[in-house]
């Protein structure tokens, strides 16, 4: 399969016309026989892709004390129970953060109280942050996040979500394809015959179908 991908990587990388910025490659995946009324069949996924995302990754974390230190190496932005209550006091600042952000990680303490204060605004937008346990080492964390897309079906039986930059090369993007597939079939009660079709391009060019 993974040389079948990389065929359709490459036309799509071939086939879209030059820009004068970096465009990203994204799939568009399709799914069909599935009630997604029911959030049991939704897919919610985080994937760490091999060759990683090709795109900067905006990571925020909610922690304290020598946590909070080793955080500042890694993450955009390093908050604590002080900023996490006046955010639950600022609905705008709340919602631009959440906007901006790509993920949140907390220590695992903290979790209650993000619920209290900005649950209404990260969780409709499946931004609740992944728990951070004692044991966890926030700088391993962070840096696998920083490969990670989302993979988020909601009630739709079409979603999309980010493979790579075009400047990554067509073998590189379809190694980050292959690992989202055999995630999606894992995943999926019927596997591959839950999925439609599976089409990739790039922010600009004309989509190009990924055999399946």
């Amino acid at each position: 399969m993974a040389d079948t991908i990389q065929e359709a990587v490459t036309l799509a990388l071939d086939d879209a016309p030059e820009r004068n910025f970096r465009e990203t490659v994204d799939i568009a995946i399709n799914l069909r026989d599935l009630d997604l009324n029911d959030p049991s069949n939704r897919i919610d996924e985080s994937v760490v892709l091999p060759a990683g995302t090709g795109q900067e990754t905006q990571i925020v974390v909610f922690a304290e004390g020598e946590t909070a230190v080793r955080a500042e190496e890694v993450a955009d932005e390093v908050l604590d129970s002080d900023d996490l209550e006046d955010l639950g006091d600022d609905d705008d600042r709340a919602k631009d953060l959440a906007d901006e952000t790509d993920f949140f990680v907390a220590e695992a303490n903290l979790m209650q109280d993000i619920g209290r204060y900005l649950g209404t605004v990260l969780g409709p937008r499946g931004k609740m942050p992944t728990p951070l346990q004692p044991d966890d080492d926030i700088v391993d964390t962070v840096n696998r996040m920083k490969n990670t897309v989302q993979l988020r079906s909601r009630d739709r039986r079409t979603f999309h979500t980010r493979v790579g930059a075009e400047d990554m090369g067509a073998e590189a993007i379809s190694d980050n394809i292959d690992v989202i597939i055999r995630r999606l079939e894992a995943d999926l009660e019927k596997g591959p015959l839950n999925i439609d079709g599976i089409f990739v391009k790039t922010t600009m060019g004309p989509a190009k179908e990924v055999p399946v």
